[in-house]
């Protein structure tokens, strides 16, 4: 099982550096102006496709590991049926919806160069409808070691794309990622099918009694994700509105704090999210929140040593990574560190809801974030610019927080009075 974690956190951290990494060459070679516009056209496709997406995966994995628990595999086979269908639903919706602002999106921005890109980024969500699906699958078989494993390899794809594209411009840079994902998925999809025929043979089953409760479950999720979607990548593109194009790739560079430190949390994440609901469908609830006291105090320690260090360190490495034509970037960066900070701390939120089987509370929390954060980055973004939306980030990150607190609390009362009763 250690050796499993330790493989995981290698996949994790080697896959998100990557990422990383294709910000900075992309950066470095398309230069501060391009890779605004460059900038828009990615965050452009996140926007849509997590909007549109209906998210099945969540609700496989809940209910999957329930079925599992059951060995009921006709109905385990039936959802997985039902969640490749949903997928692929919402990835055409969001290659219409992106091609429809392929045409618009130079007029948008006052600026040329966006409509190409943007009609070849619109493919890049049904290239990849069916890679969580597959993903889903080693996680049922508890292999999140596996899934690390391909995700280093998709984002290893990724920067290759992007390091060659971009020599030659935005259309190719974003063309080279639009190939590399379809490669990737390909490869995931076969692992995933392996993965599933390893479960116990039986004819579908319908879903039954349980069908609405999982339709009620991925409407929850898809809401659920969609907010997300407006927190992450709707308050980049209301930037460019308010600022410039070249404002939206410098809170790119900004935003590194919060990449650096998902990268730092996302194995954990992977193993929450596995071990936790697998802990919750057998009745262990009590171990779910002890394992959330134990990382929240790690993390909490962690940030107190690691702040300082890069508050003070950050023009530095802005320079240094990325260009000094990015160094205007810097004051936004050390806001963000604050607020990402703040998301390693609670980053056990993304799965415990799935976890318990209460999509509705990721709903309401990232409801609150999103409502706080995109008109503050419109009011913010015009006073101050990339700094204002710094700004605007944290404050809607602690109304976050505030929040989860509050949930937490009382789920954990919930979690004694039953056992009170029992």
């Amino acid at each position: 099982m250690n050796r499993r974690r330790l493989a995981t956190a290698v996949g994790l951290y080697g896959s998100i550096g990557f990422g990383i990494l294709a910000s900075i060459v992309a950066f470095r070679l398309l230069g501060a102006h391009q890779f605004g516009r460059f900038t828009i056209v990615i965050t452009a496709a996140a926007l849509f496709e997590s909007l549109l997406d209906l998210t099945s995966e969540e609700a496989l994995t809940k209910y999957g590991f329930r079925y599992i628990a059951a060995e009921d595999w006709g109905r385990l086979r039936r959802l997985f049926g039902v969640a490749m269908r949903l997928k692929l639903a919402g990835a055409v919706l969001a290659l219409v919806a992106l091609a429809g602002f392929a045409a618009i999106a130079n007029s948008i921005y006052s600026t040329s160069g966006l409509a190409v890109p943007m009609l070849i980024i619109a493919f890049l969500p049904l290239v990849q409808t069916q890679e969580d699906i597959a993903a889903t699958a080693l996680l049922l078989r508890s292999r999140y070691d596996i899934r690390a494993g391909f995700l280093f390899f998709s984002m290893a794809l990724r920067l290759a794309g992007v390091a060659i594209g971009a020599h030659y411009g935005v259309t190719q840079a974003v063309l080279g990622i639009v190939v590399a994902q379809a490669i990737a998925t390909a490869s995931v999809s076969g692992a995933g099918l392996a993965a599933f025929r390893r479960f116990p043979s039986a004819p579908e089953r319908v879903l039954g009694d349980d069908r609405r409760e999982i339709v009620s479950f991925v409407v929850r999720s898809s809401v659920s994700t969609g907010i997300l979607s407006l927190k992450t990548s709707l308050a980049p593109l209301l930037l460019g509105l308010v600022a410039s194009t070249d404002a939206v790739g410098l809170l790119k560079v900004a935003q590194a704090p919060q990449s650096g430190l998902t990268a730092a949390s996302s194995p954990v994440r992977l193993i929450l999210l596995t071990e936790q609901t697998r802990d919750w469908e057998h009745g262990r609830e009590r171990a779910v929140l002890a394992s959330l006291r134990r990382y929240m105090l790690a993390t909490t320690v962690l940030m107190a040593a690691v702040i300082p260090v890069f508050y003070f360190a950050m023009p530095w490495l802005v320079r240094t990574v990325f260009h000094p034509e990015a160094l205007p970037a810097t004051t936004a960066a050390r806001i963000m560190l604050f607020a990402a900070a703040l998301q390693l701390i609670f980053g056990w939120s993304k799965s415990l809801p799935v976890s318990i089987g209460r999509p509705q509370l990721r709903i309401w929390a990232h409801g609150l974030e999103a409502a706080v954060l995109l008109p503050l980055v419109l009011v913010f973004g015009a006073a101050w610019g990339l700094t204002g939306a710094a700004i605007a980030t944290l404050v809607s990150t602690g109304a976050f927080v505030g929040l989860w607190t509050v949930l937490l609390l009382q789920l954990r009362g919930e979690v004694a009075r039953r056992e009170a009763t029992a």
